[in-house]
């Protein structure tokens, strides 16, 4: 992660703030680093633009654009947006008032003032890279996911390819990068932004490493900079684009989009204080849809945390841990003639003492750690998400249906079919807590201790679920449960 810290928006700021530019950055690049701090996000790198080793990766990789031929000097006018950073066609305004009430051009997508501004420039080619771009995502159909902004991508090389303007004289800009062996223009910060993605994995001597295998995680306002400009200027630096651009929508808020001026932006510091970093990283994943903008409340934050992660989940785990159904504080033990295993769970009439929707369960639970992965791996957390908390459903169907707590532990034939209801309860709950690990870090952790699961049981490649329906020994099985950590999710409030 990062932050892209050149261009005429942070200049102007700074000017406004009575700052400078250095001093700005510094300040709200921190305020990122604390921000991804807070709701529990690690990163390999925090890469910042304005660092020299960015610096020079950047005159770098626009020396290999020179040599390529690919840039020529020409005059260049049009409506350019400053809190974008681009500018825009046409197609892309629409006419407004400004404060005083005089007439204004603004950007349809973001509702920011545009201004005709006339320069000289260094272009860049774009208009040569049709064809590469085309057939590179033609033999690639999946490096732009999801398919709805692949299209998109698609549509737009079918239309006008303007050559681009990738440098602002120097006069207007100063707070970037400027053009080597020409001090009289500054670097675009697009330009400048983008191979912060080679910088970070050691451009140019060591990205060889990584690069192209890197998979970009971009939102979809910025699609055409990552998909298009992108790939055709490394593709000009003589290196080839990125492996997959997985793209995000927005969060709207009660249908409407963000905005400081209506006053309806979400403070994701204020949202972790409420909700928790588990339950507000838990809302985000399980609501975001990537393919298209969701709709952001607080009452369906609280709905949804406390029926899945409070009630659900936590419900579960005081259930089957409680002292008067489990004394002994232990991993029971599985009765496989309670239990038998049957090819079909249509055959289990009159076998032992599980139902056709217990059989259901296990076949459930057992094919979730692979489904969860190919999600996660699809860039579909939603979808794994919401697998999981219909395994979570069906696994407090399956402790109802048997209601362990009446059974009588005298009697030694029920004491062996309430530890095999206690046994695979457990067992579901393993497999929940270790596949709920990138998402909520802290409520996992705190279920697979209470399960007495070892930080070397976590991993997902070694996730084997009842193993002793499969006549294999359970290494959990007898195993003295973890102290009781107390409530797994406290229910959260009206906010």
């Amino acid at each position: 992660s990062g932050t892209d810290e050149h261009g005429l928006k942070i200049q102007q700021a700074a000017a406004a703030a009575g700052t400078s530019p250095a001093e700005l950055c510094e300040r709200v690049s921190g305020l990122f680093r604390q921000a991804l701090s807070q709701a529990g996000v690690a990163y390999t790198d925090f890469t910042r633009t304005s660092e020299p080793q960015h610096q020079r990766a950047v005159r770098h990789f626009w020396g290999a654009l020179r040599d390529g031929g690919v840039l020529y000097k020409g005059s260049y006018e049009g409506w350019y947006c400053t809190p974008e950073e681009s500018f825009l066609p046409e197609s892309q305004l629409a006419e407004r008032t400004d404060a005083q009430g005089r007439p204004c051009k603004v950007s349809v997508e973001t509702g920011h003032e545009v201004h005709w501004t006339k320069e000289e420039n260094y272009m860049f080619r774009l208009s040569a890279f049709r064809d590469p771009l085309q057939n590179w995502l033609r033999d690639n159909p999946r490096a732009i996911f999801p398919d709805p902004f692949y299209q998109c991508v698609l549509r737009w090389l079918d239309e006008d390819l303007p050559d681009l303007s990738v440098s602002r004289e120097r006069s207007r800009l100063q707070w970037g990068i400027p053009v080597p062996s020409d001090p009289t223009q500054t670097i675009y910060v697009w330009v400048d932004a983008l191979v912060n993605y080679l910088t970070v994995v050691g451009y140019p001597e060591s990205h060889g490493t990584w690069w192209p295998a890197v998979h970009h995680v971009v939102g979809k306002d910025i699609l055409k900079f990552h998909a298009l400009y992108w790939p055709a200027l490394l593709l000009a630096a003589g290196l080839e684009p990125p492996e997959r651009i997985l793209v995000h929508s927005h969060w709207t808020v009660r249908g409407q989009k963000m905005s400081k001026s209506l006053g309806n932006v979400v403070d994701p510091a204020v949202c972790v204080g409420q909700y928790g970093v588990d339950g507000f990283r838990y809302f985000l994943l399980r609501q975001g849809v990537p393919e298209r903008d969701c709709d952001y409340y607080d009452e369906k934050v609280v709905k949804l945390v406390n029926s899945e992660l409070a009630d659900a989940l936590g419900g579960l785990l005081n259930r089957s841990t409680a002292p008067s159904i489990n004394p002994s504080n232990t991993y029971p033990l599985f009765s496989e003639p309670c239990f038998p295993k049957v090819p079909d769970s249509r055959e289990t009439k009159g076998t032992g003492r599980a139902s056709a929707e217990d059989y259901e369960l296990v076949a459930a639970v057992t094919s979730l750690p692979a489904q969860v992965d190919s999600y996660f791996e699809g860039f579909q957390i939603y979808k794994a998400l919401e697998c999981i908390a219909q395994c979570v459903r069906q696994t407090n169907g399956f402790f109802q249906r048997h209601r362990p707590w009446k059974l009588d532990r005298r009697d030694a034939a029920e004491q062996l079919w309430l530890d095999t209801i206690l046994h695979v309860t457990l067992e579901c709950l393993r497999v929940y807590g270790t596949l709920l690990q990138p998402v909520v870090p802290h409520t996992a952790d705190k279920l697979l201790s209470r399960l007495a699961v070892g930080p070397a049981e976590r991993g997902l490649s070694g996730l084997t679920f009842l193993a002793r329906y499969d006549g294999k020994p359970c290494p959990f099985e007898g195993r003295q449960l973890g102290p009781d950590t107390g409530i797994l999710f406290h229910r959260l409030g009206k906010s």
